[in-house]
């Protein structure tokens, strides 16, 4: 059997297989931040404010005004799964939880029937740089989890199960296990009406960094899943026979072992796999849902009651500069790492 279905360039947004729905990657350099935290006001002048998201700039303020990233907006019927590698997120939402959290915690929400948040990119850093990487995974939700009750959750770093390879060379392949199971390692749980919290769904969601000529092995999973592998830093790969270079999107069969060997320098890798959905999917911007209708239906919900308003001051939430990592649910109860 071919192992190795199809190879394709990133492009962006990167290109995903049901039950994914879209997959960003965020990489910026920003500068000190200023006393709102963000950057000095003269760095933005030449830009686009509200609109700024040129690929040939070393950071981008997003739809931020002030404070780089993602003032409130809605989203329904489907899920985001927010990976933070380095720097700060700031989530609030119309329920009127928040949290922050940074380098190696994840994100999980569920939109359900209709929630706005904000994620906003706080320059917390005023003596130095503040970088910022993250992944934003856009992972659907089946007609019968559509309307669910909206729904976040954190998962920390300290509790994200990491599995370590070394092969016979002693070279290092390390593995974040965001959702899903590798051998006998199975990931924290996922929020509760995800596709991803029935194992036989087999939905898997893995960060990996390969030393320079690490070998590793993905194992095989449920034969009816898709498999998608995004190299998008190193130098080159070697994926079963076939050579690939960076910024590459590798689809693979999912019920067969993909043997994978690094290059000369450390390269790092995105890993999506799960069972379809096999649902029709209507998305229009922020709402993903199975007909026409029921898009029309949620714009229209969205008019009427703005899911449920906005109950912060500002439009672009951030948290004391001085604010630990934290999570505050909508019934007040506050979680920390």
């Amino acid at each position: 059997m071919k192992k190795i279905k199809n190879i394709i360039p990133l492009g962006f947004p990167w290109k995903t297989q049901d039950p994914f729905l879209f997959c960003a990657y965020h990489r910026d350099e920003y500068p000190a931040g200023n006393a709102q935290m963000g950057p000095d006001e003269k760095l933005l002048r030449a830009r686009n404010i509200g609109q700024d998201f040129s690929p040939s700039q070393d950071w981008r303020m997003y739809h931020g005004s002030t404070i780089p990233g993602f003032p409130f907006h809605p989203h329904r019927g489907f899920e985001t799964i927010t990976i933070n590698k380095e720097g700060v997120v700031d989530h609030s939402d119309s329920l009127g939880a928040a949290g922050r959290f940074m380098a190696g915690d994840v994100q999980w929400m569920t939109a359900g029937k209709g929630v706005q948040h904000s994620e906003m990119f706080p320059l917390v850093n005023e003596n130095g740089a503040n970088p910022l990487e993250i992944f934003q995974i856009w992972l659907n939700l089946p007609r019968a989890s559509k309307m669910v009750e909206p729904h976040f959750k954190m998962l920390w770093n300290e509790d994200i199960p990491i599995l370590q390879h070394h092969d016979r060379s002693g070279a290092s392949t390390e593995v974040q296990i965001v959702a899903g199971k590798l051998g006998e390692i199975r990931a924290l749980k996922s929020t509760p009406d995800s596709w991803a919290a029935n194992p036989e769904n087999a939905v898997g969601v893995f960060t990996v960094k390969m030393e320079a000529g690490a070998e590793w092995i993905l194992p095989k999973t449920n034969p009816k899943a898709t498999r998608s592998i995004f190299f998008y830093k190193g130098e080159s790969l070697q994926v079963e026979d076939a050579q690939v270079t960076v910024q590459s999107i590798i689809e693979a069969e999912a019920g067969e072992d993909i043997q994978l060997k690094n290059g000369s320098v450390d390269a790092y890798l995105l890993i999506l796999e799960g069972k379809p959905i096999g649902e029709p999917v209507v998305q229009y911007g922020p709402f993903v849902m199975n007909t026409e209708q029921e898009i029309r239906d949620a714009f229209q919900e969205y008019q009427r009651t703005q899911f449920g308003g906005w109950p912060w001051t500002e439009k672009e939430v951030v948290h004391n500069r001085n604010k630990g990592r934290f999570a505050l649910h909508s019934d007040g109860q506050e979680e920390l790492p």
